[in-house]
């Protein structure tokens, strides 16, 4: 999907197609959240938008989506997940990797995993599977989603505001974000694993 359509479609349904495109995209139907966040703020600084209802659309957008995701794990289980997740963007590669992840640390892939395409998507079918608690999942995937939702917004906002952005050229900004947080994260874990064969 193009900027223009997404233009689009928050010129005609506003902050409902916000919470819409997040939902769906922490469910598992491929959509451009972090390019959408990004844009979310330039509007902002546009005019096009309201700060706090455009925060709160994304927000819960994104929450509703991983309790939702949670609660499908959790009663439909693994075989559904198996036999349908191929059309959300759940592969048994994707799936494998999740679960380890999960296993090394389930705090962290929660909070922290919302940065990273098609763990976000996973991490709450996964979080369901495992029976991890309701409660300690919830608070995660607050943590998580503001943690996630909130800087992107913000910076889509400060930049928007320091430079004359073309709402065109947004989703290139959106990869280029993704790709040093995607860098940090990599030579965190580097260092981390020289660090561990040098004791």
């Amino acid at each position: 999907m193009n900027i223009d359509t997404i233009l689009h479609f928050i010129n005609i349904y506003g902050y409902l197609i916000i919470f819409l495109f997040l939902f769906l995209g922490i469910v598992g139907i491929p959509a451009p959240e972090e390019s959408l966040l990004f844009l979310i703020g330039v509007l902002i600084v546009q005019d096009k938008l309201a700060f706090g209802l455009s925060v709160l659309s994304a927000f819960l957008g994104a929450f509703i989506g991983m309790l939702v995701a949670y609660v499908c794990g959790k009663y439909v289980g693994y075989p559904f997940i198996n036999k349908y997740g191929k059309y959300v963007g759940i592969t048994n590669e994707r799936w494998e990797k999740a679960k380890i992840n999960y296993m090394e640390n389930i705090q962290k892939t929660i909070v922290f995993g919302f940065y990273i395409p098609g763990m976000r998507q996973i991490s709450p079918y996964f979080a369901g599977i495992s029976n991890i608690p309701f409660r300690k999942f919830f608070f995660l995937s607050l943590l998580g989603t503001f943690l996630w939702t909130v800087p992107f917004i913000v910076a889509g906002y400060y930049m928007g505001n320091a430079f004359n952005i073309n709402p065109e050229y947004v989703p290139y900004l959106g990869v280029f974000f993704l790709f040093i947080f995607v860098l940090y994260g990599t030579f965190k874990y580097i260092k981390r694993k020289k660090q561990k064969s040098s004791n």
